[in-house]
């Protein structure tokens, strides 16, 4: 029999138990739900609204319970609704009345709220740590690869030639940015609903400072109808799973590119590679491709709480039973591609040699070309005009321009001299790119420095 169902005569059907049933996705929330309790209880006792000793036999068959579902012994039923319906059930069974005692003062309203921001909080600070070690491996091949030059890109064609280790800082600093998000949703659930019962407070003498103390709150939540139908701190954190899911799929999408025949820039680890059920000579970047296949499902959970959140009057209603399904599941596919993500670039191997070739194809002198009449004086739209002649004759003889002879420059400009080669040379291309942030060896030496400063110690 449900604990609430002292005003009904007919009990609930078999159908709707399981349909209103929110135990398969709330029991992960065990211990957070076990701690609140027990906070809970220590705080009635010490304001003198239960017995010392009806708290004592609260915490020790909360401590029992916690030990039982950890052991994997401990048998959930789909009949009890939620966690906290299972755990009142069965600690009421085993210690009695000082059991019934523990929902003094407290609704589901404000538990369930309280063990879902402590459950944010703890996600939140586990996906910064696996955040930090993705980061990790990204500086670990942009320091073994620094002098290595790539190809950059617009538009997917070839662009200006830089540092490998520039583009690896790029998606660091995406990541930075998604741990700076993380920070926040976790700094946006560390407020303490306890105490504000089902919407208008309560008229037992509770000390809701206390218990946020002992949850580890930095304080309860100022307004008890507010504390119990907010969910924006569960937006903020699927939000900023979304935000990285987002730059773990373009990354993914890079390496999928890179260790394809075309490009030939990396080849991924076997062991983070699938084979075909067909081809015999197929190396897949299946996991790569997976990464990015999750990032439309983190989204969609967005999405989805944002629709349930969207119509909802104050107080508390029903529809946020929703909440917790969407944010458990980008928590957990965030975390996991952040792990898949830093094994697969960890031992991933660099093709230097195949990323030279290519930096050296496309006309990626051509910008440094133009600069060089710019700097004689020669308008720089002119001298874009000179050099797009200059690739046009490329283009017909088939050739690049570090091809073509000193003659072939002066016949477009009697600005070029002897000097004009230097700008052809992919190094020095690179080491002219010294304004800050830029993919010169000083700047992003700087660069790599900084980042891994910013990494926690």
């Amino acid at each position: 029999m449900a604990l609430w169902s002292g005003r009904f005569v007919e009990g609930v059907d078999a159908f709707t138990q399981r349909f209103g049933a929110s135990l398969p996705v709330d029991q992960r929330l065990y211990a957070q739900d076990i701690a609140g309790s027990k906070a809970h209880a220590a705080m009635l006792a010490a304001q003198g609204v239960i017995a010392a000793e009806d708290a004592e036999a609260i915490k020790a068959g909360l401590d029992g319970i916690l030990a039982d579902i950890e052991a994997g012994t401990f048998v959930f039923d789909i009949n009890d609704e939620d966690i906290h319906m299972a755990i009142e059930g069965e600690l009421t069974r085993r210690i009695g009345e000082a059991g019934a005692r523990l929902h003094t003062g407290r609704s589901r309203n404000d538990q369930v709220a309280t063990d879902t921001r402590l459950y944010a909080k703890q996600r939140a600070a586990d996906l910064m740590t696996a955040n930090v070690a993705l980061r990790e491996a990204l500086i670990g091949q942009a320091e073994a690869n620094f002098e290595v030059i790539l190809p950059g890109y617009t538009h997917l064609q070839h662009a200006q030639p830089v540092l490998f280790s520039h583009h690896m800082l790029a998606y660091v600093a995406m990541l930075e940015r998604d741990y700076t998000r993380l920070q926040a949703a976790l700094d946006a659930a560390d407020a303490s609903p306890l105490g504000a019962a089902a919407l208008a407070g309560t008229t037992y003498p509770l000390d809701r400072f206390a218990t946020a103390e002992a949850l580890g709150f930095a304080a309860p939540i100022a307004n008890s109808l507010d504390a119990v139908s907010d969910r924006d701190f569960l937006l903020d954190l699927i939000y900023a799973c979304s935000v990285s899911c987002l730059h773990l799929s373009r990354l993914c999408e890079e390496l999928v590119l890179w260790s394809s025949s075309e490009f030939g820039f990396i080849t991924l680890s076997d062991s983070y590679s699938t084979g075909s059920s067909i081809m015999p000579q197929k190396k897949n970047p299946d996991f790569a491709e997976l990464i990015r296949g999750k990032s439309g499902r983190v989204v969609g959970d967005l999405v989805a709480l944002m629709m349930t959140l969207k119509s909802l009057p104050l107080a508390y209603n029903k529809d946020l039973q929703e909440d917790k399904q969407g944010a458990t599941d980008a928590a957990d596919t965030l975390e996991d591609c952040y792990v898949c993500a830093a094994g697969m670039v960890a031992t991933m191997t660099v093709n230097a040699e195949a990323m030279r070739a290519q930096a050296k194809k496309g006309y990626l002198a051509a910008t440094d070309v133009a600069d060089y009449l710019a700097k004689k004086g020669l308008p720089f739209r002119r001298a874009h005009e000179v050099v797009g002649h200059l690739v046009l004759l490329c283009d017909t003889r088939g050739c690049d321009l570090e091809d073509l002879t000193l003659a072939d420059f002066q016949a477009e400009s009697e600005l070029f001299e002897a000097d004009v080669m230097e700008c052809l040379n992919l190094e020095a291309i690179v080491a002219a790119r010294t304004t800050y942030g830029g993919t010169a060896h000083t700047q992003v030496r700087t660069q790599l420095e900084a980042a891994k400063n910013r990494l926690p110690h």
